[in-house]
């Protein structure tokens, strides 16, 4: 009994280990093996072959070693099928559709499908051998469909909102048979757990409208007697490609487990077998080759790459293809709206035309590429061509396939002589003669791009008999710079400018002389060429510097709250480079040597021209379609001029009847931009915070230069300290205590201010650096603080000092109340408007107390006309100097370069621009009324009251009141001798204060 204990305990440790350092692995190797341990019963073969007599008896004798009964696995599954059942008493299956609008065009898709997982060679006879597969049927709008159920998992009944599914075991035979041209046919009897309906035929889900306990645990009905044939084509080909199934009920129709015939339809999947050998059809429509359309006598130059041409179609017909409207058209209406071929529904009719959000999808692409003599080749293609209605699941549409109105089967050639690949398309079902494969399709790979041409790949539908019936339906898919790294490796693309005249009267209009942009020129740095690259190799890094992918908000700002929305904007093209640069490209020497080496790259040439592509993402800019932009790029300034096309979504008749659109383009868009996310972003940001920390350490050293200067000047103008403005002071060493207390920084803390998130990504030795800089600061900060307190304390003594002279005359020591009164309301009524004008937010707060501290001279020039002085409290270097101080953020702000990291703009207040203190406008006022301040003080100072009142005086009209010697001072001399020998009895007093200064003064 202990030895079975002690093994199980070693068995639950030893597990507890694998789970706990290897639980994905365990997990993949517990579900492989399950997976393998599934054993497939075949105890109901006796049923099949009576069920299935109608089937055998037609079958044909199979081959002992016959190959195809290896294929059976991807030939004979059903992926995503198209299903309906007979109008009947006995639906299969509910569908909740309570949260579809009633008034929505969006129809559910019945989708089927059908995995064959086993092949049992053991259980086999002339004419069958035994299978066993699993289904998957349901309707739906989600986009979960196409999941294969868990092997081994059992019949299923699973529904919520917009979704029911039911999953099916089976086992049968697979028969072939020579009826229809050969067909192969499976057989086979299932097992499923049904919902039950009631008795009431007009409402047999009475449980489902409910949401208790009933709707997530429907009663079932256990069922084995469903009997399921599919058949499918010997070998799958142009004209004999669809798999057909039918699906009954082999109970009585009294039961309630009875439900009608469902009907399934589907084409071969994506691992079957197709043969090519529809040579005669396609000949209909494309002899002569090559067919002799639009798009190959409109000019552009196609690919036709002899090695590659599979590989880069196979790359190019990857994702949606758009529909480009009949803008052309010039008929009726019911001719001109027609979606070329293909059927419509509700929801492409409502487009009326336009053919907004309505995509085509390439299915089962089958390329097989042939080498001739020299450099020639040819390829066959077959591929299925999906339309797909604006309101369909993207990803339930990329795997359907059924066969339907909106689907043509294709098959053609391409030449490398002509580029262009001819198709023969038919629509739906087609039968053996091809009746319905009246479809022309002409697709090719373009090499010339611009403006008004942005594909990658165009194509058209057109009718190949004499009755047509549309108009010639295009579809094209733009390009995506990243696109163009694997397609043309063998082949370059080209670019041509066709708009760089428009883009450059943007430039002109945008970019007037002045002296800002000279000192952008001379001093900032922005995107631009590199030295020490190879020429294409820096062009396509400059490409990359200029792509844009950015959060954005609209112009002007909404009080209601916003959506986010994210610009992005893509380089396609930069100077004679098109997509991105690869080394493996066979470019001459002379591309890769570096461009400043060359003499036809002058400084007046560095104009580049570049091309783009803007799109919007957001909810409110659903309906704005990509804009295609073209203009100069100038590196001194780092900005774009551009001008741009906007593919116009609206109905065939509008465009045709607009005159100002240019093929179907609304090209009257002007654009500049500046340069926000760029290569070495993450370098310039440290070289930013390095020169904004050592900015920040000089004009620290300055500030405390000037307070000591003052406190020297003190020293020997004792008469002059007590008009000293303390609320002055006071907005100073606020200044200097706020960084203290929550750890902001001094000065330069608009640019300043970044994410911790940014920090993180710095090197260690950098972000020590950084740390020895913010310590200095903070050092250097509380030395100010110290100093301001010191200046304080001198004033605050020296105003004691007069209180205590004789005789005792305390309304003639200067006070600061009035002073602070009229301050505060000043501010105050400034703070309201700002409110008024705009909303309330909290950092307008935090910046009107920057503002205060910039203009803190306003209570010294108060107090000076209060207390009208004839003396000089301030020194020339204090005064001038911290007010310079103060300035230097707004210029720095003022020259600077955008915001070196937007992801986190709204994280940094202080660098938006868009706020009203440190915008641009603000940099200019503020020091403007900074310096106004510092030019009163200083003439304050330099003429008496009684002199600047003559100055001020206009005929017989004074500015100002006349003098009062209310604050007349008395001699220094006086003073000293007063509090030295103690007069009315305050001799004490006097001369505690007295020795306390004295001490002070000799520190």
């Amino acid at each position: 009994m202990k030895t079975v204990l002690l093994v199980i305990f070693v068995c639950i440790v030893y597990g507890s280990f694998v789970f706990g350092f290897s639980g994905e692995y365990f997990q993949d190797v517990v579900t492989e093996d399950k997976t393998e341990s599934v054993t497939y019963n075949y105890d109901r073969i006796d049923e099949v072959k009576k069920k299935c007599g109608f089937v055998l008896s037609s079958a044909s004798e199979l081959k002992l070693d016959d190959s195809r009964f290896y294929s059976i696995k991807d030939d004979l599954n059903v992926e995503s099928g198209d299903w309906e059942q007979e109008v009947g008493d006995a639906p299969i299956m509910p569908f909740d559709d309570r949260d579809i609008p009633k008034k929505s065009s969006r129809n559910p898709l019945k989708l089927v499908s059908f995995w064959v997982t086993d092949v049992d060679l053991k259980h086999r006879s002339k004419k069958y051998v035994s299978v066993s597969g699993d289904m998957l049927i349901g309707i739906t709008l989600d986009d979960s469909f196409s999941e294969k159920p868990y092997d081994g998992g059992g019949p299923q009944f699973q529904i919520w909102p917009n979704h029911t599914q039911i999953s099916m075991s089976f086992q049968g035979i697979y028969t072939e048979t020579k009826k229809n041209g050969g067909e192969r046919v499976l057989c086979l009897l299932g097992t499923a757990m049904l919902p039950s309906r009631e008795a009431d035929s007009n409402n047999p889900w009475e449980w489902m409208k409910g949401s208790d306990q009933n709707y997530y645990q429907p009663p079932l009905l256990q069922d084995d007697q469903i009997l399921l044939v599919l058949n499918s084509p010997m070998t799958f080909t142009l004209t004999n490609r669809a798999i057909r199934g039918e699906m009954s009920s082999l109970n009585p129709k009294s039961s309630q487990k009875y439900f009608d015939k469902v009907h399934i339809l589907s084409q071969f999947g994506r691992s079957a077998h197709y043969e090519f050998g529809a040579e005669k059809i396609v000949s209909k429509a494309c002899d002569p080759y090559p067919y002799q359309d639009s798009f190959l006598k409109g000019g552009i130059d196609i690919y036709k790459g002899s090695g590659r041409f599979c590989e880069v179609l196979e790359q190019v017909t990857t994702g949606a293809l758009t529909v480009v409207p009949n803008w052309k058209c010039n008929g009726t209406d019911s001719f001109c709206s027609k979606l070329g071929p293909f059927g419509s529904d509700k929801a492409i009719q409502a487009t009326d035309g336009s053919f907004k959000d309505v995509t085509i999808l390439i299915q089962n692409l089958r390329c097989q590429q042939t080498h001739g003599k020299g450099n020639t080749s040819s390829a066959k293609v077959a591929a299925v061509f999906r339309a797909v209605p604006p309101l369909e699941n993207r990803h339930n549409a990329a795997w359907r396939y059924g066969v339907s109105n909106l689907t043509v089967a294709a098959e053609g050639l391409w030449k490398s002589s002509s580029g262009q690949l001819c198709m023969v398309g038919c629509l739906g079902l087609v039968d053996a003669e091809g009746t319905r494969c009246d479809t022309r399709i002409c697709l090719y790979i373009p090499m010339s791009f611009s403006i008004r041409q942005r594909s990658i790949i165009v194509g058209s539908f057109s009718s190949s008999n004499s009755s047509t019936s549309y108009f010639p339906l295009s579809f094209e898919k733009l390009v995506g710079p990243t696109e163009l790294w694997n397609y043309f490796r063998t082949a370059t693309p080209h670019y041509s400018y066709s708009k760089i005249d428009a883009a450059a009267i943007v430039l002109e209009k945008n970019e007037p002389f002045s002296f800002r942009t000279v000192i952008k020129k001379s001093l900032l740095h922005f995107p631009k060429l590199e030295d020490s690259e190879a020429f294409l190799s820096s062009v396509s890094l400059l490409s990359e510097d200029l792509t844009l992918h950015i959060s954005a908000v609209p112009d002007p700002l909404t009080k209601t709250h916003r959506q986010r929305i994210e610009i992005q904007m893509e380089i396609l093209s930069l100077g004679p480079l098109f997509g991105r640069y690869w080394s493996s490209s066979n470019f001459t020497k002379d591309e890769e040597t570096p461009y400043h080496t060359k003499a036809e790259y002058t400084e007046k040439q560095l104009l580049l021209n570049v091309s783009a592509q803007l799109s919007i993402i957001g909810i409110s800019y659903s309906n704005f379609s990509a804009i295609f932009l073209e203009g100069l790029y100038d590196p001194h300034v780092g900005k774009m001029y551009l001008a741009g096309c906007r593919d116009v979504r609206a109905s065939w008749n509008i465009l045709f009847e607009s005159m100002d659109l240019e093929s179907g383009l609304d090209c009257l868009i002007e654009l500049q931009t500046l340069p926000i996310i760029y290569r070495k972003q993450r370098e310039d940001i440290l070289s930013h915070r390095g020169v904004e920390g050592i900015l920040r350490i000089l004009t620290l050293s300055f500030a405390i230069a000037c307070i000591f200067s003052q406190l020297f000047y003190i020293k020997h103008n004792l008469d002059s300290v007590p008009f000293m403005s303390l609320v002055m002071l006071g907005v100073q060493a606020l200044g200097y205590s706020l960084p203290l207390i929550t750890g902001a920084e001094a000065l330069f803390k608009k640019p300043a201010a970044q994410s911790s998130y940014e920090m993180k990504s710095y090197n260690l030795e950098k972000s020590q650096w950084f740390q020895v800089i913010d310590y200095t600061v903070k050092i250097l900060v509380m030395a100010s603080f110290l100093l301001t307190l010191r200046l304080i304390q001198k004033v605050w003594r020296s105003r004691i000092r007069l209180l205590s002279r004789a005789p005792l005359e305390p309304h003639r020591v200067p006070s600061d109340k009035p002073v602070l009164l009229t301050t505060s309301t000043i501010h105050v009524i400034g703070y309201i408007l700002i409110l008024i004008i705009h909303s309330v937010k909290t950092h307008e707060t935090t910046e009107y107390v920057g503002l205060v501290q910039d203009f803190f001279l306003l209570p010294q020039v108060i107090g000076n006309l209060l207390w009208q002085i004839d003396c000089k409290p301030l020194r020339k270097l204090y005064f001038i100097g911290i007010t310079v101080v103060r300035l230097l953020p707004h210029v720095y702000d003022y020259i600077q370069s955008p915001i070196p990291n937007p992801y986190f703009a709204e994280k940094n207040e202080f660098v938006n621009p868009s706020l009203d203190f440190y915008s641009k406008f603000g940099d200019i006022a503020i020091p403007v009324i900074a310096v106004f301040l510092a030019v009163i003080v200083y003439i304050q100072q330099r003429w008496d009251y009684e002199k600047l009142s003559q100055i001020l005086t206009f005929r017989h009209y004074k500015l100002l009141p006349s003098g009062s010697r209310v604050y007349e001072r008395i001699p220094s001399k006086s003073i000293e001798a007063e509090l030295a020998s103690g007069v009315n009895g305050n001799a004490t007093r006097g001369q505690e204060h007295g020795d306390g200064d004295d001490d002070d003064d000799n520190e």
